[in-house]
C-alpha cells in the first residue's frame, strides 16, 4: 500500500470526538452554531422580545413529540427565532407557520429553513388572525414569556387550535395546572380549564437556552375541548374578576364589581359554598354556578 495516499487523512489513533468540528457542520441547536449564526448575521439577542434560543436537542425533541407533530399536521409557531425548534416540528412532516416580529431575523431563517417548506409570517403575533388557520392547528412554541398569558388566551379562543404545547416560565405552568385550594390557583387555572385540559410535560433547566434566562422553564401541553361552545365573553369576565383578588373571599370580590349583597349570599348559598369562602378555594363549575344565579350569563 502506498502510505502517500493517506496523508491527509486524520490520524487513525485520534478518536472522532477528539477531532475539531466545524461550527457550520454541528447541529442547528447546538451552541457554537447558534454563536456562529449570531456572529455571522451580527446579532444579538434581544431582551425585550424574550429571545432566548433552546440548545439542547433532547428537548426540542420532546417539544415536537408532545405537542403532536407528525405528517401532515398544521403547526403554528410563534418566534422562530434561529428556526431550532422549526425545523425539528417540520422534520417530523408537520406543515408550519412560523410568527416572527423580529425582521432582523430574515436572512437567519432563509438560510435555516430552507427546503423544510416552512411558511413565515412577518409581523406581531398579537395582530395576528388565528381565526385564519386551518381547522385542527396545533401551536408548538417557545413562547415569549412577556406576552404567555395574551397568547395563551387567544389560542383557546381560536376555534381552529385543538392544542398548545409551550415553553413558559415554571410558575406559569403552576398556575395553568392548579386546582382550587392550591397556592397557584387563580384566573389562569379556571380559564384553562374552562377551554379543556393541562397536562405538564416536563421542566426545563436554564443552561438549556442561549442565553440563559433568569428562570426556570417548563413545558405544558393544552388541550381545547372544541366539542363545548366557546364560553361567553360575560362569563370569562366574571371568572376574571371573582379570582382577582384570590385570597379575598368571594362575596368581597363580587361586591367590588358591583353586584348586590343580598344576591350574592343567594347564589353564594345556592352553590353550597361557605359565606366567608376566598376566591382561591372556588372550583370552575361553583363560579358558573354563581354567575348563572346572578344572571351574568344564562
Amino acid at each position: 500500500m502506498n502510505n502517500d495516499l493517506n496523508t491527509d487523512l486524520p490520524n487513525p489513533d485520534l478518536a472522532s470526538s477528539d477531532l475539531p468540528v466545524p461550527a457550520a457542520s454541528a447541529p442547528l441547536y447546538s451552541p457554537a452554531r447558534v454563536r456562529e449564526l449570531l456572529t455571522l448575521h451580527g446579532l444579538r439577542p434581544t431582551k425585550s422580545l424574550g429571545q432566548n434560543f433552546l440548545i439542547d436537542g433532547n428537548i426540542l425533541r420532546a417539544i415536537a413529540e408532545a405537542g403532536g407533530a407528525g405528517p401532515g399536521v398544521p403547526v403554528l409557531e410563534i418566534g422562530p427565532g434561529l428556526g431550532v425548534l422549526t425545523r425539528e416540528v417540520a422534520a417530523r412532516g408537520s406543515v408550519v407557520t412560523a410568527l416572527e416580529k423580529d425582521e432582523r431575523l430574515r436572512p437567519v431563517l432563509a438560510d435555516t429553513l430552507a427546503g423544510t417548506g416552512v411558511t413565515v409570517i412577518w409581523g406581531d403575533a398579537l395582530d395576528f388572525d388565528y381565526a385564519s388557520l386551518p381547522a385542527g392547528t396545533r401551536v408548538i412554541a417557545n413562547l415569549p414569556y412577556y406576552i404567555t398569558g395574551i397568547l395563551l388566551s387567544r389560542f383557546m379562543q381560536a376555534a381552529h387550535i385543538v392544542s398548545a404545547t409551550v415553553l413558559v416560565q415554571k410558575e406559569v405552568a403552576q398556575r395553568l395546572a392548579a386546582k382550587p385550594g392550591q397556592d397557584a390557583y387563580g384566573f389562569l387555572s379556571a380559564l384553562a380549564a374552562l377551554y379543556g385540559t393541562v397536562k405538564h410535560v416536563r421542566d426545563v433547566p436554564k443552561g438549556a437556552f442561549l442565553p440563559a434566562p433568569d428562570v426556570t422553564s417548563s413545558v405544558v401541553r393544552l388541550d381545547f375541548d372544541r366539542t363545548r361552545p366557546l364560553p361567553d365573553p360575560a362569563l370569562v369576565s366574571f371568572i376574571d374578576a371573582a379570582l382577582h383578588h384570590r385570597r379575598k373571599t368571594l362575596r368581597n370580590n363580587l361586591r367590588l364589581i358591583g353586584h348586590e349583597a343580598a344576591a350574592i349570599d343567594a347564589a353564594i348559598a345556592g352553590a353550597n359554598l361557605r359565606a366567608d369562602v376566598r376566591a382561591e378555594d372556588v372550583a370552575l363549575d361553583d363560579l358558573q354556578g354563581v354567575a348563572r344565579s346572578l344572571g351574568v350569563v344564562r
